[in-house]
């Protein structure tokens, strides 16, 4: 690799002793040397993701040779806040991994590049739908790398000995928490109750609110739901809580987004709702019983899942090579031979063409993954767009209000209302 990139195994010394901190081993992170282009490119991920990112960043190289691609990687919460800092100095790198909630912020605040205006960038693979979710007042400020749904991954092993029929598709609310109450109670379980409780999760509430014709937020960016309906939401989780059926209190407080401090990863519970890529953490602890579930739907049948953008690739406002940000991004994109090295490593891929070439290859988990998101083709609705700014921060608002609840610190009413005023506070911001 050349001295002015970052290479694969210095990103990783990174990771391993510095505890992933975004930072480059090497380059001049300007305009390059000897005439050359240099982009700084970050994104968050694993050892793999790198490994593969690096290889594929040689062959965009050696076809551009006037560009050079500086790199660094790192754990999404230290990506996240070393982009923030980044950002909010006007020194975000040229192209960058964004999460769908920072799509509006980071939109609304000037830190990203219109990308509409490139032609260098071809759309026209990606599904309008999910290419629709980087825009922003009218502009495209971001790309979809690949796409993602949720999930109830759960212990298909124990849920048999239990003597509990497995979930299938159309199944409603109702037949999920009956399931939960019969595997709390069932001796075969080994005293796991039957899932993580839904209550702590926005991301769960989003499909429960659009299984009944709702949504987290309005087009205009308000919120779609109301006090009543939350109130209805916790209550419902407050009585599974109290049954029995669904983790405690201080199980779910635990929960930090790994999939090992979940209680089914600390197999204290026999499912958990996640997103489908993270599930395959399970696979070590769960075993040769893991299976995945499609989510509950609304009690007409209206399901509430929905395909989501895993991540965004988007570049700087500022940079100084715009077109050239905008060809490296659609090499990684669009381009046949970086698909076949990137594989599934940030998701299934987003472009069709892509997809129906990466598929066959897929090994191991990514295969589980890719068959559970065919059940789903041509019968999910379109997403939503990105979430307005300060959507972020109520991820946590939301949490904080419901362990409030699980602790009856709060009663659901109580809380409900707490969140709505803070909510349209933040929104208002």
């Amino acid at each position: 690799m050349r001295g002015n990139r970052t290479k694969v195994s210095c990103a990783l010394a990174l990771v391993l002793t510095l505890g992933g901190t975004l930072t480059g081993c090497g380059g001049d992170g300007g305009g390059g040397s000897g005439g050359k282009v240099t982009l700084r490119f970050t994104w968050w991920g694993n050892p793999d993701r790198a490994a593969r990112t690096e290889q594929a960043i040689k062959v965009f190289e050696k076809r551009h040779p006037d560009i050079d691609i500086t790199t660094s990687f790192a754990g999404f919460d230290t990506y996240k806040a070393k982009l923030a800092t980044q950002a909010a100095g006007g020194d975000a790198p040229d192209v960058m991994q964004l999460d769908y909630r920072q799509i509006n912020q980071y939109a609304t605040s000037g830190i990203l590049l219109d990308l509409g205006t490139y032609p260098e960038l071809r759309t026209s693979q990606i599904d309008k739908g999910l290419l629709d979710t980087g825009v922003v007042d009218g502009k495209r400020y971001a790309l979809p790398v690949a796409r993602g749904t949720e999930t109830m991954a759960y212990d298909a092993t124990l849920w048999r000995k239990a003597g509990v029929p497995e979930p299938t598709a159309g199944w409603t609310w109702d037949d999920w928490a009956d399931a939960m109450r019969e595997l709390s109670k069932s001796k075969a379980t080994g005293g796991r109750v039957g899932g993580t409780d839904p209550g702590q999760s926005e991301d769960v509430f989003e499909i429960w609110l659009r299984g009944q014709g709702k949504s987290l937020y309005t087009e205009d960016g308000g919120l779609g739901f109301t006090a009543d309906d939350l109130t209805r939401y916790w209550e419902w989780c407050t009585g599974l809580r109290k049954e029995g059926a669904v983790s405690r209190a201080e199980q779910t407080t635990q929960m930090d987004g790994t999939v090992e401090n979940t209680p089914l990863g600390r197999l204290t519970a026999v499912s958990d709702f996640n997103w489908d890529a993270p599930v395959s953490g399970y696979s070590a602890i769960v075993g040769e019983g893991l299976k995945m579930a499609p989510l509950p739907v609304g009690d007409d049948g209206t399901p509430g899942q929905y395909f989501k953008p895993s991540m965004f690739f988007g570049a700087s406002a500022k940079t100084a090579h715009p077109k050239q940000a905008a060809q490296f991004i659609d090499f990684l994109l669009n381009d046949q031979e970086a698909g076949a090295i990137l594989g599934a490593t940030r998701g299934i891929p987003a472009n069709d063409t892509l997809r129906e070439k990466v598929l066959p290859k897929l090994e191991g988990f990514d295969q589980v993954i890719s068959a559970y998101q065919k059940q789903f083709e041509g019968k999910f609705e379109d997403p939503p767009a990105a979430p307005p700014k300060g959507d972020a921060s109520l991820q946590g608002t939301f949490a904080r209000d419901y362990d409030q609840v699980s602790y009856e610190r709060m009663s659901p009413r109580e809380a409900a209302e707490d969140y709505i005023t803070e909510a349209k506070a933040e929104l208002r911001q």
